[in-house]
C-alpha cells in the first residue's frame, strides 16, 4: 500500500500499530544514521513475523541488477520469508536499474510476490530523479519514509531530544558545546550521546562531565563556512576553516567559494549605488532561500570600501598559495585566509 510518512511519523505509526507490515518499503534521505535507524525499525517488525532470512544489494549505475530477480526467487517449496534489502548509494540506477526497479515495484503492488519484505534506501533524490518513470512507479507502490537532514540549527532540538530518551538532561550553555564538538557528524554524535548513556546515570549532566566525555568529531563543509561567515559568526567560521583544514579540504576549493562570495557582495553593492533594486539580481547570481537573508545581513555590515579591500585580499591570498609573497600578508596562505574571514564577518575586529 503506497503512503507517506516523515521520519518521526513513521516511528509512531510502527508504535501504534504492532501488526502492520507491508510488502515494500521505500526509505530516502542524507542522513545514513536516520534511514539505518528506520531500516532497524522495519527489520524488527519482519522478524517479529519470522521472515528469518535477509538478502542485502548494494546496486550502482551498472549492476548487477539481475541479482533482484533472482533474490526473490524461492529456491524451495518451504523456503523463510525473506527481507530484501537493496540501497542504492548514489541515487541513479542508470539505464538497466531503471527498468528493474519498475518491474520490481509492479511484481510487489499486484502482489505477484507474497513471501518477500522489500527495504529500497536512497539518498535524497533532486527533482529531476524524482520525476522519472523508475521513482514514480516505487512513489505508487511503496510505503514512502522521508529521513531528515539535521541541519546547525536543528541539531540542539535532537541532541536534546536523545538526551531525553536516556532521561538526561543538560544545560543550554552545554547543549551548545555538545553542538560545536559533533556538528556535521550524525553517527558521531549519536554515539557520543550513548556513550553519556552509559558513563552517567539519569538526571543532569554537568558540564565538566561533558568536557570530559564528549570528544570534538564535528566534520564541516564548505558551504558551513561560507554560511557562518555571511552570518557575522567569526567564531564559528574559524573553528570551521579550522576544521576544513585538518580535514584535508583542498586549499582552493575553500578561497574559490570564499571569493565568490565577496565578489557577489561586491556585484550587489555596485548596484546598490546604482539605485538599482538588488533583490531582482539574486537568482542570476545564484542567491535563493535563506542566503538571501545572509547576503542581506552581510550587505548591511560592509561598507563599500571595506569590500573593495575584500577583494584585492582574497587576490593577495592567491597569490601566497601560488608562491608569491605579498607585503603586509602572513607567509601562511591559511592562516591569512583566516584574517579575511574575520574580516568578512566582523569588518572592525582586525
Amino acid at each position: 500500500m503506497a503512503a507517506n510518512f516523515k521520519y518521526d511519523a513513521f516511528a509512531k505509526m510502527m508504535q501504534t500499530h504492532p501488526d502492520r507490515l507491508e510488502n515494500f518499503y521505500c526509505v530516502t534521505g542524507d542522513e545514513l544514521l536516520l534511514r539505518n535507524e528506520t531500516i532497524d525499525l522495519i527489520r524488527q517488525r519482519c522478524r517479529d513475523k519470522l521472515y528469518n532470512e535477509r538478502i542485502s544489494l548494494v546496486l550502482e549505475a551498472n549492476g548487477p541488477w539481475e541479482k533482484i530477480q533472482e533474490s526473490l526467487q524461492n529456491t524451495s517449496l518451504f523456503a523463510d520469508l525473506k527481507i530484501l534489502e537493496i540501497t542504492l548509494p548514489g541515487g541513479k540506477p542508470g539505464r538497466q536499474g531503471g527498468p528493474a526497479l519498475i518491474q520490481l515495484a509492479e511484481q510487489l503492488k499486484g502482489n505477484a510476490i507474497d513471501d518477500v519484505c522489500v527495504i529500497l534506501s536512497l539518498p535524497k533524490l533532486d527533482k529531476a530523479t524524482q520525476n522519472t518513470k523508475w521513482a514514480k512507479a516505487i512513489w505508487d507502490s511503496a510505503v514512502l519514509i522521508d529521513t531528515p537532514t539535521i541541519a546547525r540549527e536543528q541539531l540542539p532540538a535532537w541532541i536534546k531530544q536523545r538526551l531525553a530518551a536516556q532521561k538526561q538532561r543538560v544545560d543550554d550553555e552545554t547543549l551548545a558545546m555538545i553542538v560545536d564538538k559533533v556538528e556535521g557528524n550524525l553517527f558521531a554524535a549519536h554515539q557520543e550521546i550513548l556513550k553519556l548513556g552509559l558513563m552517567y546515570p539519569e538526571g543532569f549532566i554537568e558540564a565538566q562531565a561533558i568536557h570530559q566525555a564528549v570528544h570534538d568529531v564535528a566534520r564541516y563543509d564548505v558551504f558551513q563556512l561560507t554560511n557562518a561567515v555571511l552570518a557575522g559568526d567569526a567564531k564559528r567560521a574559524v573553528r570551521i576553516l579550522a576544521g576544513l583544514q585538518n580535514e584535508g579540504e583542498p586549499f582552493v576549493l575553500v578561497l574559490a567559494l570564499i571569493t565568490r562570495e565577496i565578489r557577489t557582495l561586491y556585484t550587489l553593492a555596485i548596484a546598490r549605488q546604482q539605485g538599482r533594486e538588488i533583490s531582482t539580481l539574486f537568482r542570476g547570481l545564484g542567491v535563493f532561500g535563506p542566503r538571501e537573508r545572509l547576503v542581506q545581513a552581510s550587505l548591511e555590515r560592509l561598507q563599500f570600501k571595506q569590500l573593495i579591500g575584500l577583494v584585492q585580499h582574497a587576490s593577495d591570498i592567491d597569490r601566497l598559495f601560488k608562491g608569491f609573497p605579498v607585503n603586509g600578508r602572513l607567509i601562511d596562505a591559511w592562516q591569512e585566509l583566516q584574517r579575511l574571514v574575520i574580516k568578512i564577518a566582523q569588518p572592525n575586529a582586525l
